[in-house]
């Protein structure tokens, strides 16, 4: 080092140093004075040269960047995208979203670019749709462009294409048609249905009942209640709230639900190849999903075994009639799309109501003055003995604008399921090309200040008029519209209703002395509170 710091500090006037570098300059040049003059010349010419290489090698990495951003601005620029944030080369806007709170910068993107912007992952564009302006536009006026879903690898190794949700074409027209007219047939929307959940109303107030008013976790007997409504339609029998493989079910499905906004969906969805190499939650939840496949065939062998052709029991029974009439035609109605559908069917019939009943729950705590006001309309109108009817509705204004306000305020659907376009259109004025991933926001319509008054405050009056009577809104789409819109929306305006009612008819729901609770919710496909203990004292 004494030879390269000797060279170095000749061509400098030594008195422009300091004493420490004076002395470490004389030190130095000891080995330097010992030196032939041929060696140092031919150190100095190989540091000139490593300089030179070194200046080279620079040179072409900055010109090949300069080169790559060009590039990347050309491309970006080319393809005529709705506004939104610069991507960066290979990572997109990753760095705009953060891994902490992707959803809330969603929504502050969609705030700064409008009602129709674009991010990027990685090189791939995806177009954000807010508003009830641009839902109409899009998901109604041109409801025949906005059917298909986008194929994402994190779906294609969960659902292959299959199923009600993220099948497209031919296939989910038929699975869809088939589910709606089925449900209906045996009950949804009927009084026959409004029977089944009534009495599981009771199993569930039986069993909150055993808590004797002492601390616990709802999260459970909620998720039981709702899960057997769905159960009786699809498998056609309940569980017991104590069931393993009751609860077996319901983790596996969880596990799944939570994959597809995780850090580790987005990064699967990016490198496929290389995360399945890797551990993590994706892996947990493909898992899962190997684990409920041998549920489902047990229930479907059963049906196989038990069923009456002429007397069809549930989802199942019906479904195995059409794979028969459709064995020598396409392959649309087979087990593989069977097991499936009812995946979707009890997933999606399970968590979004189980999610909106546990908020109902924390939020009666968390406000108790609503909650006194529920509970004394349903005294007045039904009292604390007879169960609430669905009749009952329009006699209780009060207690059905604060189910809304619930499932407005909580929110538990930021997104729906993404879209593609079959073809390039616009919106509001915007170019969507055919096949770029659409995501369609929830969140900002059901926090529009123009249509809430106070839209980040819980506020039941947001759905009454002057004179306390119940107002439906436009603009809440909870279930969203169009041809892909919720098919169990029906159902779960009837679950929440009974449940809720029957709930508030029989206990005072409070929070641990002490406590302060959390209105943060979970990062899932539909959002729940965080897990939480409450008391249900029995009125």
């Amino acid at each position: 080092m004494g030879y390269f710091y000797a060279v170095f500090m000749s061509f400098f006037e030594l008195e422009s140093f300091g004493p420490h570098e004076q002395r470490c300059l004389k030190h130095s040049s000891r080995f330097v004075d010992n030196l032939p003059l041929s060696r140092m010349t031919s150190v100095w010419q190989a540091l000139s040269h490593l300089i030179s290489q070194w200046m080279d090698v620079q040179g072409i990495l900055i010109f090949l960047i300069v080169l790559l951003l060009v590039k990347h601005l050309c491309d970006v620029c080319s393809k005529n995208m709705p506004p939104g944030p610069f991507p960066l080369p290979f990572i997109g806007n990753i760095l705009n979203l953060g891994f902490k709170d992707p959803l809330g910068s969603f929504q502050r993107i969609a705030e700064r670019y409008g009602g129709v912007c674009t991010i990027y992952f990685g090189d791939k564009p995806l177009i954000l749709l807010t508003g009830m302006k641009t839902f109409k536009e899009a998901f109604v006026e041109q409801a025949d462009i906005f059917t298909d879903r986008p194929n994402f690898p994190l779906n294609d190794k969960l659902s292959k294409g299959k199923g009600l949700i993220m099948s497209n074409g031919h296939m989910w027209r038929q699975q869809r048609r088939f589910a709606l007219s089925t449900l209906k047939y045996f009950g949804v929307g009927k009084k026959t249905l409004e029977n089944s959940i009534l009495q599981e109303c009771r199993f569930l107030c039986d069993t909150v009942h055993t808590e004797r008013g002492l601390p616990f976790n709802p999260h459970h007997l909620l998720t039981n209640a709702v899960a057997n409504i769905i159960s009786g339609l699809v498998f056609g029998h309940r569980f017991e709230y104590g069931d393993h493989k009751f609860h077996l079910m319901q983790q596996y499905i969880d596990d799944i639900l939570q994959l597809p906004l995780s850090n580790c969906g987005r990064l699967y969805n990016q490198f496929p190849k290389l995360m399945s190499l890797l551990p993590g939650q994706h892996q947990t939840a493909f898992s899962s999903m190997s684990k409920l496949q041998p549920f489902m065939h047990e229930e479907i062998n059963k049906h196989k075994e038990e069923r009456d052709p002429s007397n069809p029991r549930d989802y199942i029974d019906c479904y195995l009639d059409e794979i028969e009439k459709c064995k020598d035609n396409a392959a649309e109605f087979t087990e593989e799309n069977l097991i499936q559908c009812v995946v979707d069917l009890f997933s999606a019939g399970t968590e979004t109501t189980s999610n909106t009943l546990r908020w109902a729950v924390l939020y009666m705590a968390k406000y108790p003055e609503v909650q006194e006001k529920v509970q004394s309309e349903i005294d007045q109108v039904i009292g604390q003995t007879r169960q609430p009817l669905m009749d009952d509705r329009t006699n209780l204004p009060y207690t059905y604008a604060v189910i809304h306000e619930i499932q407005r305020f909580a929110n538990i659907a930021t997104f729906t399921p993404p879209r593609v376009a079959n073809k390039d259109t616009t919106v509001a004025g915007c170019l969507i090309p055919k096949g770029v991933i659409v995501m369609p926001m929830l969140k900002t319509i059901q926090l529009d200040k123009n249509e809430y008054r106070t839209p980040y405050e819980f506020n039941p009056a947001h759905f009454l008029d002057e004179n306390s009577k119940f107002v439906k809104k436009e603009h809440f789409i909870p279930f969203s519209i169009g041809k892909r819109m919720c098919p169990g929306e029906q159902l779960a305006r009837m679950e929440l209703f009974l449940f809720f009612t029957c709930l508030m008819q029989h206990f005072t729901f409070l929070p641990l002395e002490g406590q302060t609770l959390s209105l943060k919710g979970t990062v899932s496909v539909t959002s729940g509170p965080k897990p939480f203990q409450i008391c249900a004292v029995p009125r």
